[in-house]
């Protein structure tokens, strides 16, 4: 899209707005609730902790239909498997996936199965997926034992998996990489971003690669992902058979997009690094 960001009224959601950078067509039948056009919101007090005259912007991708970036991707991966005539998705989740797969499921007219670990899952999230009409079951285990289900499901079954394994979710994702670019004109020095599945931390540099490559940014960022110290398999570079952490969103002990990831952190010259528990709860208040 070219001239920056669109106001609510007009903004046609983000397949229409950067459809010269996405794999649609003319036949792709597009499944979309609006997503998109998030706001990048200043945030003082931790720019004043940082000093050094550092500018802290946050992506507010709070404000999506389903109330995170997970729609991006989704509005793609509903889109593609109607496309292909597919009329039920899948997907594992403590949360963000399950409303996001359940509510554009709902939108293109398909069926949503969301495996969920009992007892990790966000509360409102799972309601917002069987408010949706969502079939969901939960298993005694984590996100990386429900993944590994709904792969084989969707290998079995006339199925289609939504996660991030799946690349339409990251060719959504990427876009918010260039709504940041639009609103600044510019890519910004650093891009600090929670890992989980470690699916986004790829779309975002996916993002800002191709937007550079376009002439739309005359700069790429450093990428610098954060796990919590309990859930941090690619800070502590192994597997972790029993991640814990307060953040049930981000507690992921064997992330499907681990590699990838690890080669946009390279080739930005970003890092990665953990946080705790309560770094977490602090930096909220």
């Amino acid at each position: 899209m070219s001239g920056g960001i669109s106001t609510s009224l007009n903004w046609p959601g983000l397949v229409e707005a950067y459809r010269p950078y996405l794999p649609v067509t003319d036949s792709t039948p597009v499944v979309t609730l609006l997503e998109g056009n998030t706001p990048l919101i200043p945030v003082p007090t931790i720019a004043k902790i940082i000093g050094r005259g550092v500018k802290v912007l946050v992506k507010y991708d709070g404000l999506n239909p389903t109330g995170s970036f997970k729609d991006r991707g989704m509005t793609m991966a509903i889109s593609k498997a109607k496309e292909a005539g597919d009329q039920a998705v899948i997907c594992a989740s403590t949360g963000n996936t399950s409303a996001s797969a359940a509510a554009y499921a709902s939108r293109g007219g398909m069926r949503a199965f969301v495996i969920v670990p009992d007892g990790y899952v966000a509360l409102g999230k799972l309601a917002q997926a069987l408010v949706y009409g969502a079939t969901v079951i939960a298993i005694k285990g984590n996100f990386d034992d429900c993944l590994k289900i709904v792969r084989k499901m969707a290998s079995k079954y006339p199925v289609t998996l939504v996660n991030s394994v799946n690349p339409y979710r990251l060719e959504g994702q990427k876009t918010a990489a260039f709504e940041i670019v639009d609103n600044l004109g510019d890519a910004p020095d650093w891009l600090c971003i929670p890992v989980g599945n470690a699916g986004n931390i790829c779309a975002y540099w996916m993002g800002f690669c191709e937007y550079h490559e376009h002439g739309k940014c005359d700069r790429l960022p450093q990428m610098m992902g954060f796990q919590a110290s309990g859930a941090s398999p690619i800070v502590a570079g192994k597997v972790l058979e029993h991640p814990e952490t307060i953040a049930t969103a981000i507690r992921v002990g064997n992330p499907a997009s681990w590699e990838k990831a690890i080669a946009a952190q390279e080739a930005s010259k970003g890092a990665f690094n953990s946080v705790t528990d309560q770094e977490i709860l602090d930096a909220y208040r």
